[in-house]
């Protein structure tokens, strides 16, 4: 092996696309550390290269990609010393091939885009509750006209007050207390289930515990997911626990597409079951043109972008590319997986 250590730029699509610019423009800090290959697949490299790779940075469209950091990959890299992703979730990384190489795991907390996160939570449920959207749309349209203003409440039906509901987080992650920090100052009445208790953060932000998730669910008037996709999460709501709703609530995600069943969500909705959904994912990441959750009134769909936000990125690709000089220096990671 050279003395020029080699970090992949791992993109999960074919052909690989180019990571972003900010990726690009902030590894040039670590050119005295290892050099960045941008836009290759490991099938292409050389036996030379290969064996000089000693990093991998995960450069995004994970969430829906079937390509993987698996055990093929890992396989063609002997001298991999570290994979890291500037995401939360490592459901993209087989961690276990990982492990059993010896090669270590890292990611990204979530506290460093849960600011950008709450905010869009907040911009999905106070949309969906006071008819944001279809009163651009209406105000847009070539149809309407100053005659049609005093007519408005038989355009758009009333809308949600927010101020002193009831908002159910599900998840107390980094996510979830941001959420609820923002809460406050709508004097939201803030219920929250998480698998630890947090009682601390009960106390300083006025939160109510519930151990069981139908509880939160019965009532709350707007539901916030803030969870990880994991074998415990997948699927977490389905008919069941939509069931347990309030037919006036909302369903607001902004955690992972795959924790909601979506035929059970769409039926729901049809069903009058629950009131509207805004989802910033889904399952998958790109439903298919004709799904009917495309083409109901009371459902808000974004494209997985709730972290895009520059100060995000930058924190994420900071942290990950320190990461990885870490990695390939054999020192102790930031924050380790496995």
């Amino acid at each position: 092996m050279s003395s020029r250590p080699l970090v992949l730029c791992f993109s999960y699509s074919s052909p690989p696309r180019p990571a972003q610019p900010l990726v690009v423009e902030l590894a040039e800090r670590y050119v005295d550390d290892f050099t960045l290959l941008d836009q290759v697949s490991v099938s292409d490299l050389s036996e030379t290269e290969r064996e000089n790779i000693l990093g991998i940075l995960c450069t995004g469209g994970y969430a829906q990609s079937k390509i993987k950091v698996d055990k093929e990959i890992i396989d063609l890299l002997p001298n991999l010393k570290v994979i890291i992703t500037p995401s939360t979730g490592v459901n993209h990384i087989d961690v276990e091939a990982a492990t059993a190489h010896g090669i270590r795991v890292g990611h990204s907390p979530g506290h460093f885009p849960s600011d950008s996160v709450a905010e869009f939570a907040f911009g999905l449920l106070l949309a969906s509750a006071r008819n944001i959207v279809d009163g651009d749309k209406i105000a847009k349209s070539p149809e309407f006209s100053a005659l049609q203003v005093p007519y408005r409440r038989q355009l758009i039906p009333h809308g949600q007050q927010v101020t002193g509901s009831t908002l159910g987080i599900v998840g107390l992650g980094n996510i979830g207390r941001a959420v609820a920090e923002r809460a406050i100052g709508f004097k939201m009445n803030i219920l929250y289930h998480s698998r630890t208790r947090k009682e601390e953060m009960e106390k300083y932000l006025g939160l109510t515990f519930c151990s069981e998730l139908k509880d939160l669910l019965e009532e709350s008037d707007f539901v916030v997911l803030c969870v990880p996709l994991t074998s415990e999460t997948k699927n977490l709501i389905t008919s069941k626990e939509l069931g347990f709703m309030k037919s006036t609530a909302t369903l607001i995600n902004v955690g992972r597409g795959g924790t909601v069943n979506h035929d059970d969500l769409t039926a729901a909705l049809q069903d009058g079951i629950i009131k509207a959904a805004a989802l910033d994912v889904t399952e998958p990441t790109v439903l298919p043109r004709d799904h009917p959750l495309l083409n109901m009134s009371n459902v808000i769909i974004t494209p997985h972008i709730a972290t895009l936000t520059a100060s995000a990125a930058m924190k994420l690709y900071s942290t990950s590319l320190d990461h990885l000089k870490a990695g390939v220096k054999g020192e102790e990671l930031l924050y380790p997986v496995n």
